[in-house]
């Protein structure tokens, strides 16, 4: 066998000039800076100014450096790097090959978010870009320097933390002695006051007003949207187009009554920022009467219960029928009011055509699918007769319940625009007119022999009394559109003759106001429920 020879390992030296870019190692190194403040106040932004010039006259003072630009987000936490503009941009030139080093003063300027922290300075790793952390002094490129990094990112994220949880504490003792943050920028109804608190926007309420009134009287959002563009009423934020969100947070906003919800939602973490809506998870915090209210307590309920009773009003298919029964529509009122007294489900308006001659006619559901099968006898009426004998049923059972004639009077009242609720003056000046034929009535009771005549008198001295009261009243406020004021009051003071006098006329928003359901008992009777339980038994003609 031939001898092997020794073996022999001869080192090859490494060349350090390899792969590098010789033009980096004689030109001047392109550097930039990082700056950053975290609020708007006046000592940030003097401490911003100070960063810039400071690395403008540091980067410039060294020869074998070359400015390139000083990148600095005012205002802006570091927890994220989402909102930070000028950082987003220092990266990408980074990525470009236009800056080989980064100079910042702490790891807490360049980022409170450790996760955020080492994916950047690794990304700048991976493209020789050199990270200078002047505070620590650590350059982001030297070996072990990851290391040490973590520690300190660790720290400033704790740090934002802390913080977070104190400003967290001092919102939640704020909320508990009720002090409520007003957003008015995209709040239709309110402004800030002269005082600092929030005051009524008188323009402005009346859309509010007009809003809850409309959705009261049965018009959907889409109506009522398409109403407000047609009258060029903007939104919050000015917009010309109104969207079923907007109006909805209109109609659900407790601060139109004068109320207000603190903590309606809350921040998940100081990290991700990210908002959540508080279903419970934290306390939240009801103040009432903290500011002037639009609308009433009442009014502001009612919408509430007619929201929930139209969300509630899903596609559901009778039992028995072939047709499903759609959501809300404020087209016809007796669609979802008016039941088949024998089985139940309710009745669809149809359309008859007899001799080339059409006809409104309402129908059971059921006996439109299945005819007998389901309900045998439930009658066809007609929507003249229908209409007229559920206007009747009103009109009879108000001249005898205060609080339903009370709703009919506003209902009559807002049809020949008087609007009497609205104006405080104005219904001073109707009481004192409703006064002054009272007394003429009690006048006339008066006999020389009547043994009556104490009572009388007792109730002359009231009326004296009340209408001193009111008169005084009214000299407090300032008389404006005189004639316009009596034409109103004429009005108003017709009310009682058309209640008295004359049928009124069939209207889909009063219908919803006072009627539970309207039962069919026969083809000439129908039995009438209203809201407060009152049931009346009313012949169709």
């Amino acid at each position: 066998m031939p001898q092997v020879e020794q073996k022999v390992v001869r080192v090859i030296q490494p060349n350090l000039e390899k792969g590098t870019d010789k033009r980096k190692k004689y030109s001047q190194k392109r550097v930039a800076a990082y700056c950053r403040v975290s609020t708007q106040q006046e000592e940030q932004i003097n401490s911003y100014e100070v960063q810039t010039r400071y690395y403008t006259e540091k980067i410039n003072a060294e020869p074998k450096w070359k400015l390139v630009q000083i990148f600095a987000d005012r205002g802006i936490s570091g927890t994220s790097t989402k909102h930070r503009g000028e950082f987003n941009k220092m990266i990408r030139m980074c990525k470009r090959g236009r800056i080989d080093m980064i100079i910042t003063k702490s790891i807490s300027r360049f980022a409170r978010n450790t996760v955020d922290c080492l994916k950047y300075v690794r990304l700048l790793k991976d493209i020789d870009v050199d990270v200078y952390f002047e505070e620590q002094g650590i350059h982001s490129i030297e070996k072990g320097s990851e290391f040490y990094i973590t520690v300190y990112g660790s720290i400033a994220q704790s740090e934002s933390e802390n913080i977070s949880a104190n400003v967290r504490w001092g919102k939640e003792q704020s909320a508990r002695e009720g002090n409520v943050a007003f957003h008015y920028k995209n709040f239709l109804g309110y402004r800030k006051g002269e005082d600092g608190t929030p005051e009524i926007v008188p323009e402005e309420a009346e859309t509010i007003r007009y809003i809850y009134e409309r959705f009261l009287a049965g018009d959907s959002h889409h109506t009522i949207m398409k109403k407000l563009q047609e009258r060029g009423i903007r939104t919050p934020s000015g917009k010309e187009i109104w969207t079923y969100g907007t109006l909805h947070s209109i109609l659900t906003n407790e601060k139109y009554m004068g109320d207000a919800i603190i903590n309606k939602t809350f921040t998940v973490d100081c990290i991700s920022k990210k908002k959540k809506r508080n279903d419970g998870e934290r306390a939240k915090y009801y103040v009432e009467n903290n500011h002037p209210a639009i609308i009433d307590r009442a009014t502001f309920g009612m919408v509430q219960e007619e929201l929930a009773r139209r969300s509630g009003l899903q596609k559901v298919k009778q039992v028995g029928t072939k047709t499903e029964l759609g959501k809300y529509s404020s087209k016809y009122a007796l669609t979802e009011l008016l039941l088949c007294g024998e089985c139940g489900t309710p009745y669809r308006r149809c359309t008859w055509t007899s001799a080339g001659k059409k006809r409104i006619v309402w129908r059971c559901i059921s006996r439109l699918d299945y005819g007998k099968k389901y309900c045998h006898n439930s009658p066809t009426i007609g929507e003249e007769e229908l209409k007229r004998a559920v206007m009747n049923a009103i009109q009879t059972v108000a001249m005898k319940n205060s609080s339903l004639l009370q709703t009919l009077k506003t209902q009559i009242a807002m049809s020949i625009k008087c609007d009497h609720d609205e104006d405080k003056e104005l219904e001073i000046k109707v009481r004192l007119e409703e006064i002054n034929n009272e007394f003429q009535k009690v006048m006339s009771l008066v006999s020389v022999d009547d043994d009556n005549n104490d009572i009388i008198e007792q109730k002359l001295t009231a009326l004296i009394i009340e209408k001193e009261a009111l008169n005084k009243e009214l000299e407090a406020y300032t008389a404006h559109d005189k004639s316009n004021s009596e034409s109103r009051i004429s009005d108003i003071i017709r009310l009682a003759d058309i209640l008295e006098n004359q049928p009124l006329a069939f209207d889909d928003g009063l219908i919803r106001q006072m009627l539970q359901c309207v039962v069919v008992q026969s083809k000439d009777c129908i039995k009438v429920i209203f809201n407060d339980g009152t049931e009346v038994d009313q012949p169709v003609q």
